[in-house]
């Protein structure tokens, strides 16, 4: 079990939560979208975990499967956060490039949108990863009973989307103070934001290819 834990803080080190999260709180009022974001993105992912994990109890294919596609898998998403690290320490003036056609599309629609439209965009973002099969997998050769199983899927979940709640918890525990040290984040991520990312993803894609090695040795 301590594995399928560990896994799951792997699997929240996802960029597509993190530029959501990210994107969220730096708009006027952040705690509904993410709310709207988190029920989405529970939907999928728990659904999809369940789905996983009682699909594969009792599979003897499992554990070849995970041991071969796993680090593979972590190689692969190592060199692209190495690559996207690459790219942002290189492009010192992004916005101002006459080419740049600005955000993704789903990015404008977090920063113009409604809960209703961050809960659309947590189903359709939250995609299965690496980490997030492995751990699955793992929990599925555990043999636990079914309400069990049911609780440690959603725990994984809980996990693995801790970078999301733990703005929301902070919104629900102190509304007033909250407020004002989003708005510092705000103007610490216009002034090292770039530089944070850089470092992050450097620190990120290197552990993923070492663990990436290690797994095929």
């Amino acid at each position: 079990m301590r594995e399928v834990v560990l896994l799951a803080f792997t699997a929240a080190l996802n960029p597509t939560l993190l530029t959501a999260t990210t994107v969220m709180l730096l708009l006027r009022d952040p705690a509904p979208l993410m709310l709207g974001y988190w029920l989405g993105a529970m939907t999928t992912s728990v659904s999809l975990g369940l789905i996983i994990v009682f699909a594969l109890q009792g599979s003897d294919a499992v554990s070849t499967t995970r041991h071969t596609l796993s680090p593979l898998a972590d190689l692969a998403l190592g060199a692209l956060a190495l690559l996207v690290a690459l790219v942002l320490a290189t492009d010192r003036e992004p916005h101002r490039s006459k080419g740049d056609k600005g955000p993704p599309r789903w990015q404008r629609a977090l920063s113009r949108g409604t809960a209703r439209t961050t809960f659309v965009l947590g189903v359709m973002l939250t995609l299965p990863g690496a980490s997030y099969l492995a751990g699955l997998t793992r929990l599925s050769k555990l043999d636990y009973a079914p309400a069990v199983t049911v609780a440690a899927v959603v725990g994984f979940n809980l996990i693995m989307l801790g970078l999301l709640e733990a703005p929301m918890i902070a919104f629900a525990l102190a509304p007033d103070t909250t407020p004002q040290r989003v708005e510092r984040f705000r103007d610490w991520v216009a002034r090292h934001g770039r530089r944070f990312a850089v470092w992050s993803l450097t620190a990120v894609g290197s552990a993923l290819i070492l663990k990436g090695i290690v797994g095929l040795l």
